[in-house]
């Protein structure tokens, strides 16, 4: 796969996420690999604020809608092929 391609990839599911990291072309989409993997994590852990009594499930909602937003934006990135940061998670680098 080329670089467009995996990048897109890896913001479809963590299945495309892993297939992207894996068979992709992972130095020229790393970026987009990171960025997609952040976005996971931040989602995962959105779901675990819905545990919280009382404003969990606010909490949980508002981070929800926040990674959705993220995860469209890095989408349309990917497919122009620019690496712009997502807001506030685009920030966090986990793959070197």
């Amino acid at each position: 796969m080329d670089k467009k391609i995996t990048g897109i990839v890896a913001y479809l599911t963590w299945v495309g996420l892993i297939i992207a990291y894996f068979a992709g072309d992972k130095e020229g989409a790393k970026f987009h690999i990171n960025q997609a993997l952040v976005i996971w994590l931040a989602s995962v852990v959105a779901g675990l604020l819905d545990f919280i009594p009382f404003v969990g499930g606010i909490l949980s909602g508002i981070a929800g809608i926040f990674c959705f937003v993220c995860f469209i934006m890095g989408l349309i990135y990917a497919c122009k092929e620019e690496e712009k940061e997502v807001p506030v998670l685009g920030q966090i680098k986990i793959l070197n």
